[in-house]
């Protein structure tokens, strides 16, 4: 019984809820800004399989190629540090 006594007064708040925004109008906005947005992306240009592929493969030899140079890095700075360091 205390399920359907909590279940209903979710429906009545949502109810209420959904009634002050349909009074407002912004749930008028909001279908105005979702076929607004359908609109957008039916203009979209998609990539296709081989450009999407060849981007795919830049990006991740790019990934490669920055890790290398922060494992690089931190080695050579480390070395560094470690030779300057004992001399103090």
């Amino acid at each position: 019984m205390r399920d359907y006594i909590t279940l209903a007064i979710w429906v009545v708040i949502v109810g209420g809820v959904f009634a002050y925004l349909w009074r407002k109008g912004m749930l008028l906005r909001v279908t105005a800004y979702v076929q607004e947005t359908k609109e957008e992306l039916r203009k979209c240009t998609w990539p296709s399989m081989a450009e999407l592929r060849g981007s795919t493969i830049v990006v991740m030899i790019t990934i490669a190629l920055m890790g290398l140079f922060c494992i690089c890095s931190d080695f050579v700075i480390l070395k560094v540090v470690r030779g300057i360091l004992p001399k103090l």
